[in-house]
């Protein structure tokens, strides 16, 4: 999140929430009251699939706004789980809604934040179009600076990229035999 956008929230109260890995913040169908930040940790918005399967929406880190188009819905399209132990501040949606009705400053900042955010979901979108998991996990690295995840995130990473954990593992090991 912005300094920017972090200085036009500052006056509002917030909650810290502490969420152990695994832990829902909210359900699909759940009133959206809050709008969460994330402070540390990872956390996942995902949406089942008919077929048993999950789809990633989106991988928050620290800094990040959790599911920010929620704020103008009245329930979640999706759940939102901690991937790892992580940190969030809990503002009111009311108090968002009204800094965006009246707040030029705050609308500036948003707008900045959600221009990331989306470029970041465009990004995705172009990873999970490649066919290969070779593609996806090279586009992955440049991304990320060509930086591995450690071995606890792979799983993550396989489901960030759109491909079974298994597929993964089978082209990590390619790589190390070339």
């Amino acid at each position: 999140m912005s300094l920017e956008l972090f200085e036009c929230l500052r006056p509002f109260p917030r909650a810290s929430r502490s969420s152990a890995a695994g832990a829902f913040l909210f359900h699909r169908n759940d009133a959206v009251e809050t709008l969460h930040v994330v402070r540390a940790g990872t956390i996942r918005l995902v949406r089942y699939q008919p077929d048993g399967q999950t789809a990633v929406l989106q991988r928050a880190a620290a800094g990040d706004i959790l599911a920010e188009a929620s704020v103008f819905s009245p329930s979640y399209h999706c759940d939102g789980i901690a991937m790892t132990d992580a940190e969030t501040e809990a503002y009111a949606v009311v108090d968002i809604q009204r800094l965006l009705d009246t707040d030029v400053r705050f609308c500036r900042a948003w707008a900045l934040a959600m221009s990331h955010q989306l470029q970041a979901a465009r990004r995705r979108a172009e990873l999970v179009s490649l066919r290969t998991v070779a593609e996806r996990l090279d586009a992955w690295l440049t991304w990320h600076e060509r930086v591995m995840p450690v071995k606890g995130d792979w799983k993550g990473v396989a489901e960030e990229i759109g491909v079974s954990p298994e597929a993964f593992y089978r082209e990590l090991a390619a790589r190390r035999k070339r």
